[in-house]
Formats: C-alpha cells, sequence, structure tokens
C-alpha cells in the first residue's frame, strides 16, 4: 500500500491509506498548485506514491 507522496515543492504528503493519500494530494494540488489540480487523477498520485 503506497502512503507517501513527495511534492516537487518539498512537501511530502502522507496518507493513513491510499485514499486518505489521495485525498491530502488532491488537497495540496487545489491550495498549493490550483492551475495543475484538473491535471492529475487518482492514478497519476499513486503512480507517483511510493
Amino acid at each position: 500500500m503506497k502512503t507517501t507522496l513527495p511534492c516537487p515543492c518539498g512537501q511530502v504528503i502522507r496518507g493513513e491509506d491510499e485514499d486518505d493519500l489521495v485525498e491530502k494530494a488532491f488537497e495540496h494540488l487545489r491550495e498549493k498548485h490550483p492551475a495543475m489540480a484538473e491535471d492529475y487523477e487518482r492514478e497519476h498520485i499513486l503512480f507517483m506514491a511510493y
């Protein structure tokens, strides 16, 4: 199960499980990178996570 996602901006996003990680990653995108928020789907986030 993947629960950690390093963002290129330097922030590391962690979730309790994959669903939580994806939710937190989308929240981060909306808050910090709104221009990119629509470019990502769940599969993209999990591909980059570990």
